[in-house]
């Protein structure tokens, strides 16, 4: 099994931070072209990335405003099974997040091309949350 890690520092408050790795609407900003869903242990999330990319994951973490937690249950073979993890810590002015992508079958090409995606989408969470920037979900891949 493979993971992928990235940590990164925000400078925002960690109640903002936290909804937007945790919420539809906060998701919707960054990663997801639609999402639905609540974020509480044991829900369902809809995560829509287009045609074809209608994905479920169910939250199995969710401690506010620290930890948030997905476990991908409908998604393309590489992905499911797969959990996607938040895990915030305030370090003095910034909360330091701390991504994780974990259970990958194995370093495969989508591996290598979702660690490089992955950076791309935290970036964009970072730019909205500090300077309130907004990346058409069409364009996200291209920042």
């Amino acid at each position: 099994m493979a993971d992928i890690f990235h940590d990164l520092p925000i400078k925002a408050p960690i109640d903002r931070v936290f909804e937007a790795i945790s919420t539809p609407e906060g998701l919707d900003t960054w990663w997801s072209k639609h999402a639905a869903g609540a974020p509480k242990e044991g829900a369902e999330f809809e995560l829509s990335f287009g045609p074809g990319y209608d994905w479920r994951a169910k939250v199995i973490r969710c401690a506010p405003p620290r930890e948030f937690e997905l476990q991908m249950v409908q998604a393309d073979s590489d992905w499911t099974g797969s959990q996607v993890g938040f895990r915030l810590e305030p370090r003095g002015d910034v909360i330091w997040l701390r991504f994780s992508h974990s259970g990958w079958p194995s370093v495969n090409e989508h591996y290598r091309i979702s660690c490089n995606c992955w950076a791309m989408y935290l970036r964009i969470l970072r730019r909205s949350l500090e300077y309130g920037e907004s990346v058409p979900y069409e364009q996200r891949l291209d920042v």
